[in-house]
């Protein structure tokens, strides 16, 4: 069965491997790709990084990127404006690890491109703390 995947950006390669390890335990049958860091271990995000990424793990129900900071969101948004064909990848406004998750589990029900963009964007309000 054909399902969405996932791209976890960081600026830390460290970050988006954590993730990927443990989407991966959650979820087996999601393709997730990483993008993060710069070569020799540093902090940062580039564009051609994530088109790889996304391009690793394309399918034909779609991509949906989740992402840390600033900046990884701008070569979000290049890197998919440089594929031929973006039309099934989406960011999610989503915090990246309890959006991530979200969005793995809504995808490993072999929901759309956009129900697992809303299942990630979903928890940006919901209190990991219950108040009394």
């Amino acid at each position: 069965m054909d399902r969405v995947s996932l791209v976890f950006v960081s600026h830390s390669y460290h970050i988006v491997k954590g993730l990927q390890a443990l989407m991966t335990e959650m979820q087996p049958d999601v393709k997730i790709a990483i993008a993060g860091g710069e070569p020799g271990g540093g902090i940062g995000t580039n564009a051609l990084d994530i088109k790889k990424a996304i391009e690793s793990v394309y399918t034909e129900k779609g991509v949906v990127i989740l992402f840390d900071l600033g900046s990884a969101l701008m070569n979000s948004e290049m890197a998919i404006e440089l594929l031929d064909d973006a039309s099934n990848v989406c960011i999610a406004d989503a915090p990246i690890l309890e959006g991530g998750y979200a969005a793995v589990v809504e995808a490993g029900f072999g929901s759309e491109v956009e129900e697992v963009k809303e299942a990630a964007q979903m928890v940006r309000g919901i209190p990991k703390i219950p108040t009394s």
